[in-house]
């Protein structure tokens, strides 16, 4: 695999062959650091779409009689071939996406990993045995695959989606249909030959590619779906579940985020200050865990406002296939671009103060925004409510814990939270009394493969990671196996 700087066409893979649309219709996509076109796609037709749920059905039939340490063995081998290739890999994350060097490299590194982590659980997931009321019998549940496993992947990170969904399906006997974002749809056509040099059986796993009205509807909408994960927005989320109820569908939901952090008076402020820059900045400001808004106690609000205004507007930003060293690059398209702007410039217009940034940068017709700090805002305003998804931090100072927690719930999101404090108590009413499904104490917004990440409230339903992820892919089979009552007396 060598890197191309030409323009790209790539094929969708169904059913264990590459292959375009019968329609011709072609998906453009944009480098965002630059504006440029790089590469082709097709856009799959509904019809194209059954095809490859047809094909996860019919071989799901014989995928999940394998025996799960050898399905297993194929994720260790995808995991293998991901870090043989992580230099193209890293690249094109770059080239599509806009992630600085340092970020894509954790990503598709990160993606080898949770495949291996997702292998080793093919000797780990179990069942239950309980006792019986009646004499002579067991009761046993069991754990089963639900069946095919629809994937529908965000452009933020669409290399560890594939693995988060692909990985956890597979192992426990599912076969999957992925539909990658059409921002970001070259990483998953090239994984596409990954799968297939590693000889996964054909229709196991399947690439489609195409916009979700129509494409995501029909792996919504489909009956032979058992399962859809989505991850993306509040809007998206609400259209699956709708789909989804038409068949009863199981759906696993990560949408949008809020997260609050909590900055209190006796916190180690460089600390804090450095962790949410971090956790806003990460995949430029692009991420449901990103901090999207920080309540800071009114006698340290100056120190910290000052201190967070200053590094964020040190933050370098450009083009990151051109320099490896920037700290940040470009959001998505120019959709977010305007929808950052225009909260920004709203917010401005309803009394905030910008105390970094706080403008559109023009830097090679790419689609780039300022770090920026805003303060002056209000609980109810719409910076502080709605989701930024960019380089932006509005800042609310609060009197007491009770005030902070408060203005925190307050919120239709409950994804993830953080509060900086040196103080037990405070730590442990944060832990009990924030209403997300992450909290971080004293670090940045980042999970682990292995613990459990899921959303509270409109942040979602069902989760991802370790074995809560897993369970998400397995359906419950109580088993009663009497024999005679009265050999048990023999």
């Amino acid at each position: 695999m060598a890197v191309s700087t030409q323009l790209k066409h790539y094929q969708m893979y169904i059913n264990g062959e590459f292959k375009d649309s019968e329609s011709g219709e072609l998906i453009h996509v944009l480098n965002p650091s630059t504006g440029e076109e790089i590469s082709t796609v097709p856009k799959a037709t509904r019809k194209e779409c059954q095809e490859a749920i047809d094909a996860a059905y019919e071989a799901e039939k014989s995928w999940k009689k394998v025996p799960a340490a050898t399905r297993g063995e194929y994720l260790h081998k995808c995991a293998e071939e991901i870090r043989k290739n992580k230099d193209l890999l890293i690249h094109l994350l770059q080239e599509e996406q806009g992630k600085i060097k340092s970020l894509a490299t954790t990503e598709i590194l990160f993606s080898a990993d949770y495949f291996d982590y997702m292998a080793a659980a093919a000797r780990t997931y179990e069942g239950e045995i309980l006792q019986s009321d009646n004499p002579n019998e067991n009761i046993m549940i069991a754990k089963q695959p639900i069946g095919v496993a629809a994937g529908i992947l965000p452009w933020n990170f669409p290399f560890f989606l594939i693995a988060r969904k692909m990985g956890p399906a597979l192992v426990t006997g599912n076969t999957i249909v992925m539909k990658p974002s059409t921002d970001t749809p070259n990483l998953a056509l090239e994984f596409a030959k990954i799968v297939d040099k590693v000889g996964i059986p054909k229709g196991v796993v399947n690439f489609v590619t195409g916009p979700g009205s129509e494409i995501g509807d029909e792996l919504s909408r489909n009956k032979k779906i058992g399962i859809i994960s989505l991850t993306g927005s509040v809007n998206s989320g609400k259209r699956v579940m709708a789909a989804a109820a038409t068949h009863m569908a199981k759906v696993s939901l990560e949408l949008g985020g809020k997260a609050p952090a909590i900055v209190c008076s006796d916190a180690n402020i460089d600390l804090a200050v450095q962790s949410i820059i971090d956790s806003r900045v990460d995949n430029n400001g692009q991420l449901c865990n990103n901090c999207e808004r920080i309540y800071v106690q009114e006698s340290v609000a100056d120190e910290f406002i000052k201190k967070l205004s200053d590094k964020m507007s040190k933050i370098t930003v450009g083009n990151v296939m051109k320099d490896d060293n920037i700290g940040m690059g470009p959001l998505i398209n120019k959709a977010a671009l305007d929808k950052v702007s225009g909260m920004v410039d709203r917010a401005v217009k309803a009394g905030g103060k910008i105390t970094a940034g706080g403008h559109v940068l023009h830097i090679e017709n790419g689609f780039y925004y300022e770090p920026t700090v805003i303060t002056n805002v209000k609980q109810d305003s719409e910076i502080v409510q709605d989701e930024i998804f960019g380089p932006v931090l509005p800042v609310v100072t609060f009197k007491t814990l009770d005030e902070a927690i408060d203005m925190a719930n307050d919120s239709d999101f409950g994804l993830t939270s953080s509060i900086f404090t040196e103080n037990l108590d405070s730590a442990a009413r944060a832990a009990n009394e924030l209403e997300d499904g992450e909290t971080y104490i004293n670090r940045f917004n980042f999970e682990a493969m292995n613990g459990s990440h899921s959303g509270w409230k409109e942040s979602g339903i069902g989760g991802d990671d370790g074995r809560h992820g897993i369970e998400e892919y397995l359906n419950t089979h109580v088993i009663y196996l009497q024999g005679h009552p009265e050999m048990a007396q023999s």
